[in-house]
């Protein structure tokens, strides 16, 4: 069974694209429903790695409900329309406690620029779509309404987050620094 998303998302692609590799970020969506611990590492890395990445789930910040491994790579697809298009793709599913019961997931998400171009605003948004294929065996109706939901919540929260994903800031005109503070002038030292 499939889930799946698809909306514009208040931010540039590149912006996107880098959340969407991002352990904090990952953590952001999910909260507060759902948290994400490393399993065996002592922290996540600032951005997930292809390859393998184990963590714990807790549910509700109370108890943990199992285990997962993450499996990420990147695709892109061949020519055509879909030419600037980026996809991330998670093969990972659940390795211990309630999870095992989702031992295959297969999640993508894709970014491209919005084909709509810039807004008013002028600035580029973000095309954003979201599948997962649930295989649960005889559980997947209900995995797939429990998943449903929670991707409900996901594109919320997603919407809400990608705002603040900007990646350069906005320079202060007069002073042409980032904080607004004029530049300290350049210092000799003296010797002693």
């Amino acid at each position: 069974m499939r889930v799946l998303l698809k909306f514009i998302l208040d931010c540039d692609p590149d912006a996107a694209w880098r959340a969407l590799q991002s352990p904090t970020a990952f953590r952001e969506v999910a909260l507060p429903w759902l948290d994400f611990r490393p399993d065996g590492a002592t922290a996540f890395p600032t951005v997930w790695g292809q390859g393998e990445h184990r963590v714990k789930v807790r549910a509700l910040g109370a108890f943990t409900v199992g285990t997962q491994a993450i499996r990420l790579d990147t695709l892109r697809p061949a020519g055509g329309v879909e030419h600037g298009t980026r996809i991330l793709r998670d093969s990972g599913g659940g390795t211990g406690g309630v999870l095992s019961a989702l031992p295959r997931l297969d999640h993508r998400m894709a970014i491209a620029a919005d084909p709509a171009g810039p807004g008013p605003d002028g600035k580029l948004r973000t095309l954003y779509r979201d599948q997962l294929i649930v295989r649960a065996g005889a559980l997947t109706p209900i995995a797939w309404y429990t998943l449903w939901a929670f991707w409900q919540w996901r594109g919320h929260r997603l919407r809400a987050l990608a705002p603040t994903w900007a990646y350069d800031p906005e320079l202060d005109p007069e002073h042409g620094s980032v904080t607004g503070r004029p530049e300290e002038p350049d210092r000799t030292e003296e010797a002693p």
